[in-house]
């Protein structure tokens, strides 16, 4: 099997343990791979070479730091196919999904941030003729970032590109589920001349190799995406440090559909919005409120349409959905779906593994699910599944739906299906949600503010937001 490794100082090492874990294929069940179980020696490692490498690298100038990030988007998109299919067996998504969307937006958010920092400006006050005023940005010094696995190239990058642009060297945990295109990427680095130290990837189990970034009090700044109980412990540990924390955490967002909609799209899109990457993305719609006097219709187009869903080999260019990304969670989704029948759920579609043939057979495969039935405040429609499960839910007024869009912990996204742009503006500003799309999904500018209210997270990432948080801003008065 294909050993996973470190990287370094510029250099891919082996954990100094010498101890590595299984990674496993979803799409087959089977381990194809080993990854470091790394721990707090190679952590300390990786920040004796960030410290090392800062000086220089953040004195080098926006001119080669820019370069050498375009470098890697460069080479991100040379490597498309490899990474792909990497990302694919490593997450069980379908690789067509990897191919448009996973690897092509890590490239562009590279790219973005290369662009970005060229162009940043800085702020300036004069103040009533008698002092000039400037802001001055300087880079924290060495930061952490930790990201998830269900989209892991694409958040990895989202989170390390501002980062080393601002002038940072970085730690970077991958989720140990899924490490391979994150080691693919080291690999680039080092093809593209990423001068030694200012990136280390050290990977391995949240307890040893995260717990020993989030306190460790030489990194300055710790970005983290993933669930909310992890969150917690993380601001539990980093907060009394007083260290720079952003937590893009979970969600269970509401997608609203008004009689007025463009039926059609409402309906395309939502399927989409339930059922991309298996339901493992934070922003998927997993609450579905219809207003009474369409929910029949819409019912019977959307469970027709999700029924035809083909849930297949992941390498496969007809499949529609792969494999869930590990046993653990495969058991998780089927522990709801029983949950929400015993909370008086009725399943319309779906509720039940998929078994394949051939080397797929021991895959961890779940059909699309849809149930209707629920009330708005049972466990099924308040904790987050974050897999192919949604729930429909009949609503008679704009004041009852938004009581219960609003009524879960979270506060990640929601969006909105109607033509009365009005009530989409009156509406937008009631829910308790960091992004809302009106008749979209997914629909992504990187130069806005990304990220949740409640307990979806803390801080924002993209554009300036992310430049923003990865730097400290000093001012400096001159007196006229």
């Amino acid at each position: 099997m294909k050993k996973i490794l470190n990287y370094i100082d510029g250099e891919l090492k082996t954990p100094q343990s010498g101890k590595f874990l299984d990674n496993y294929c979803p799409g087959t069940g089977e381990a194809y791979s080993l990854v470091p179980d790394s721990d707090e020696n190679d952590v300390e490692e990786a920040l004796k070479a960030a410290k090392k490498a800062f000086p220089e690298w953040s004195t080098c100038g926006i001119e080669t730091r820019s370069r050498t990030l375009h470098k890697i988007a460069d080479l991100i998109e040379a490597n498309l196919d490899q990474l792909a299919a990497a990302e694919s067996e490593d997450n069980g998504k379908p690789v067509k999904l990897a191919t448009t969307v996973d690897i092509p937006r890590a490239s562009a958010n590279f790219r973005f941030f290369a662009s970005a920092i060229v162009n940043q400006s800085s702020e300036a006050h004069i103040t009533e003729n008698q002092a000039v005023n400037y802001t001055h940005r300087h880079p924290l010094g060495v930061v952490g970032c930790i990201s998830p696995w269900n989209l892991p190239l694409y958040l990895f990058s989202w989170k390390i590109a501002p980062a080393l642009a601002t002038g940072n060297c970085v730690i970077a945990k991958p989720s140990e589920l899924t490490p391979m295109t994150a080691f693919l990427l080291s690999e680039l680095c080092v093809e593209a001349g990423l001068p030694k130290g200012v990136l280390n990837i050290v990977h391995g189990l949240g307890n040893k190799v995260g717990e020993a970034m989030v306190s460790h009090p030489e990194i300055s700044a710790i970005s983290f995406t993933g669930g909310t109980a992890t969150g917690k412990r993380i601001a539990s540990i980093a907060a009394p440090m007083f260290k720079k924390l952003s937590l893009e955490l979970g969600g269970k967002n509401p997608n609203i559909v008004f009689a007025d909609c463009d039926f059609e799209k409402a309906v395309n899109t939502s399927v989409r919005s339930s059922f991309s990457n298996q339901g493992e993305i934070c922003l998927c719609g997993s609450r579905i409120y219809i207003e009474e006097s369409i929910y029949d219709q819409f019912k019977v187009e959307f469970v027709e349409r999700v029924s035809t869903l083909e849930v297949g080999d992941p390498k496969g260019s007809s499949t529609d959905l792969g494999a869930l990304v590990s046993q653990g969670h495969l058991e998780k989704v089927e522990s709801y779906v029983k949950l929400a029948q015993n909370e008086g759920g009725t399943i319309l579609t779906g509720g039940e593994r998929v078994q394949l043939n051939g080397e797929n057979a021991g895959g961890y495969f779940y059909r699309p699910t849809v149930i209707e039935g629920l009330d708005s405040l049972c466990r099924t429609n308040q904790e987050e599944i974050f897999g192919p499960v949604v729930t429909l839910i009949p609503f008679s007024s704009v004041e009852e739906v938004v009581d219960e869009a609003n009524s879960t912990q979270y506060g990640l996204s929601a969006t909105i299906w109607t033509e009365n742009i009005t009530r989409a503006h009156q509406l937008a500003g009631q829910l308790r949600s960091g992004i809302i799309w009106i008749n979209c999904w997914l629909f992504r500018d990187l130069r806005t503010p990304f990220g949740g209210m409640k307990q979806s997270g803390v801080g924002r990432e993209g554009g300036s937001e992310a430049l923003r948080f990865f730097t400290e801003p000093q001012n400096v008065c001159v007196k006229i």
